[in-house]
């Protein structure tokens, strides 16, 4: 592979993991070291590339400053229906994470969630609440007022709950805090709900 069609599959592959938030031209150049020029001509390329070839579903947009990966418009009427009708589809193991702190802890701010994980957890919060599994709850006090998280009814009907306080006993020696260097509080979550 020469070094243009590199680049070409470096940048596709950052653009569809940086989701909605996109990324600059700028960060695009530092994250391949290359420079904005060439990222800029190259994402050119692309975008006439995805836009010129009807059999591709996605497309690259600018929007704000930031290139993102974008379904084509044409295709709407096939991702309505997927809103619509979501197919059942197993959590990920961060999305599980969040859940089981959310459901042990709330409510929960995002930033104390992420003090636990160690690790970020917009898009997990972002898949748990479209599933309805997770919704705000209210404010923390404070400065910034701080966006609280509970569980939903759904999470129990999911989960086959009768109420929150039916959730397994987390093992006495260890609280939820020090499970972060652990994963014995997922496998005993998984267990319980997934066997």
């Amino acid at each position: 592979m020469n070094s243009k069609m590199k680049l070409m599959s470096n940048l596709e592959s950052l653009l569809f993991v940086s989701g909605e938030d996109g990324l600059t031209k700028k960060q695009l150049a530092f994250l391949t070291s290359s420079k904005e020029e060439e990222i800029e001509e190259i994402l050119h390329e692309m975008m006439q590339e995805y836009k010129l070839n009807s059999s591709r579903g996605i497309e690259i947009k600018q929007l704000a400053g930031t290139y993102q990966l974008v379904t084509k418009q044409q295709n709407i009427e096939i991702i309505q229906r997927l809103v619509e009708n979501p197919t059942p589809q197993s959590l990920s193991q961060a999305s599980l994470e969040v859940l089981a702190i959310i459901a042990y802890k709330q409510p929960i701010t995002r930033v104390e969630m992420e003090e636990i994980r160690g690790v970020k957890s917009e898009r997990p919060i972002h898949t748990l609440s479209a599933k309805g599994l997770i919704q705000e709850v209210g404010r923390a006090d404070g400065t910034g007022r701080a966006i609280l998280y509970g569980t939903t009814n759904e999470f129990l009907q999911y989960f086959g709950l009768e109420d929150i306080k039916a959730l397994p006993p987390l093992p006495e020696d260890l609280s939820v805090d020090e499970m972060e260097d652990t994963d014995l509080f997922m496998t005993k979550f998984q267990e319980t709900f997934e066997g």
